[in-house]
């Protein structure tokens, strides 16, 4: 949130013009980085627009929360009004999404979901149902409004628009957490407002709103079973719905014509690409179309069988591997959602495939030749393997070779990590995978950030926050030797940083001495004994992400050095270049260090690498780090 002040005051501000250059005060303040022209105009134009229309109802003492964080994500609500239901005389919570547009269409005449405007070229939600999301989605999160779901609603306010210039946008079905006013029907939004708000202080319910705890978060996993079985159980926001409906609509498209297109779905860890393709998996097997679920990653392949299909063998078999089909049909999928798609290698050929099977077939090609609808999802910074080759340019090369539109949506918001956006740019400059060098890391109040000075203290900070109820797991580097489990014997604890030992999560299939299978690492509770490696922790999340960050990755001086002799990841051959080690050693601490839901810790086996950390990560005035 950038400001909370009365519709009064804001208004106020706005006489005297400062509101604009206030918000972006704030706004630099809270993520780092300067509001893009659009928004700042944004400000200028619709927040006097809204404060207009409360100061003419009669509700100057409403509160308004400006550029309200939705809890657990980077998404921010335009404006939330907090103030006083008229007739209950309990606290009533409008959210406000304010648009400029003056015209908008519905992408297509019966499916109001998506709509078109002139300064975008690719189609946008309709605001009636981004507004709902936000709803639905607060309700869900806030602990004020979890009890109470009923004191919340929305409202879309398009205070350019005329009703013939966006008219067909009603189509769209409304109700209380989603209706829509245009400039001609301001009449009918200031009695709406004054339905939802008294003319009486709303710092109360303000208070109660902000004070309201998040609740927990819907781990992916935890709800997979009923989001493929039952019902969705994730809301879906802005971008992810787009993606959603778009691949729906694809599908709509094949059944009805002999149509084929290919969809990308890139975005950074945490922006939702798996949860889009867990509820597009449970809408397409509920309607009884043959898709299916694939990826590169065993432990998540298994994970998925294990919890969304432990009571019904038909769901476990939609879970499949991206080498699956190398003897499959053309078209005799609809839709196959390759999940995790920056792990697609160069062929599905290994040293098991048959003779008959070694097509020289690229992986890509089979992919796609096997749905109607391929859906690829990928984020190209977590490649961690050498052949990993699953990039935007190459799926779109294929596509382009074969004849077929490729269309791709960007997921730019972020839902782990506490949804922090600073947090996940602070890790991209850290590892210098982006932009200009490690910069400062400046608490956000949405994810916690600690480094440890030795390995039993970070151990000890993960218990101390098991104890109170949240999930954590360590994981490091593959900078150790990975000796094999023999039934019977407890786990060699190959992972030795002086005196402190412990061993790597297993590698196989099968429990060993109440240790998980490696599959089962990041989501049983017993996987907290082992150290995770990036092949078992990709893909997952959990609320306290230890980081242990080995001798394959130091600091020296001014810039970072990846020592490759440091290394005991297999996958590194001595023919594999130099330059190619150091990117994916680089993106596999980037996947470790984005892991965590609520907070991480690091720790560097290497003095001078924890020191830059400590100048890097701890505020001045504040203990200097996790001690021993």
């Amino acid at each position: 949130m950038l400001i909370r002040e009365s519709a009064a005051t804001v208004a106020a501000r706005n006489l005297e013009g400062v509101l604009a250059r206030l918000l972006t005060e704030q706004f630099v303040h809270h993520h780092g980085y300067q509001p893009g022209i659009s928004e700042v105009r944004s400000w200028e134009r619709s927040i006097p627009a809204l404060t207009g229309a409360l100061l003419d109802a009669g509700l100057d003492q409403v509160e308004m929360l400006i550029e309200y964080g939705l809890p657990l994500t980077s998404k921010r609500a335009d404006v939330v009004l907090a103030g006083v239901h008229p007739d209950t005389q309990e606290p009533s919570y409008v959210v406000v999404e304010l648009k400029q547009w003056s015209e908008a269409h519905p992408d297509e005449e019966d499916e109001p979901t998506l709509c078109r405007i002139d300064a975008y070229s690719r189609p946008v939600l309709n605001p009636i149902e981004q507004v709902r999301g936000y709803c639905e989605y607060m309700a869900s999160f806030n602990g004020a409004l979890a009890r109470h779901p009923e004191q919340i609603s929305g409202v879309a306010y398009l205070h350019n628009a005329t009703e013939f210039g966006v008219g067909g946008l009603y189509t769209a079905p409304q109700d209380e957490r989603g209706q829509m006013f245009t400039a001609e029907r301001r009449g009918d939004f200031l009695t709406f407002l004054q339905s939802k708000l008294a003319p009486m202080p709303g710092a109360q319910a303000a208070d109660a709103l902000l004070a309201g705890v998040t609740q927990p978060s819907k781990q992916l996993m935890s709800v997979a079973a009923q989001e493929v079985r039952e019902r969705e159980q994730f809301v879906l926001l802005d971008e992810q719905r787009i993606a959603y409906e778009m691949v729906l609509r694809a599908v709509q498209k094949a059944h009805e014509s002999d149509h084929k297109e290919v969809l990308v779905v890139t975005g950074g860890p945490g922006t939702g690409k798996s949860v889009i393709a867990l509820s597009l998996l449970g809408e397409l097997y509920r309607r009884g179309i043959p898709a299916l679920h694939a990826t590169g990653s065993q432990s998540f392949t298994k994970t998925m069988r294990k919890v969304a299909g432990s009571r019904k063998r038909e769901v476990q078999e939609l879970f499949k591997y991206f080498n699956s089909f190398m003897t499959a049909k053309r078209n005799s999928l609809d839709v196959l959602l390759c999940d995790e798609a920056h792990r697609i290698r160069e062929t599905s050929a290994n040293r098991y495939t048959r003779a008959e099977h070694r097509t020289g077939k690229p992986q890509i090609e089979e992919l796609i030749d096997v749905a109607r609808v391929p859906v690829f999802l990928l984020d190209q910074h977590q490649v961690v393997r050498p052949g990993e080759i699953g990039r935007v340019e190459e799926i779109e090369a294929a596509a382009k070779q074969k004849g077929l539109q490729c269309r791709r949506v960007s997921l730019d918001s972020q839902f782990r990590c506490g949804g922090s956006d600073a947090y996940l740019r602070w890790v991209v400059r850290l590892l210098e995978l982006e932009d200009d060098g490690p910069v400062a890391w400046e608490p956000d109040g949405r994810m916690e950030l600690e480094i440890a000075e030795s390995p039993e203290a970070m151990e000890r900070f993960l218990q101390g926050r098991r104890s109170q109820g949240y999930v954590a797991r360590l994981s490091a580097g593959y900078c150790w030797r990975w000796s094999d489990a023999k039934p019977g014997v407890p786990l060699p604890a190959d992972v030795v940083i002086g005196d402190w030992a412990r061993p790597w999560n297993l590698k196989g299939e099968r429990a060993v001495m109440g240790a998980p299978p490696s599959a089962l690492w990041a989501t049983d509770p017993a996987g907290f004994g082992q150290v995770g490696c990036v092949y078992t922790a990709q893909g997952f999340e959990y609320d306290w992400s230890g980081v242990i960050l080995g001798p394959d990755l130091v600091w020296r001086t001014d810039r970072w050095v990846v020592d490759r002799t440091a290394s005991k990841d297999p996958v590194f051959k001595r023919a594999t270049p130099d330059t190619e080690v150091d990117r994916l050693v680089r993106n596999t601490y980037k996947v470790l260090l984005t892991r965590g839901m609520v907070g991480t810790i690091i720790y560097s086996t290497d003095p001078e690498t924890r020191a830059k950390l400590r100048e890097l990560a701890v505020e001045p005035g504040s203990p200097a780090a996790t001690r021993t």
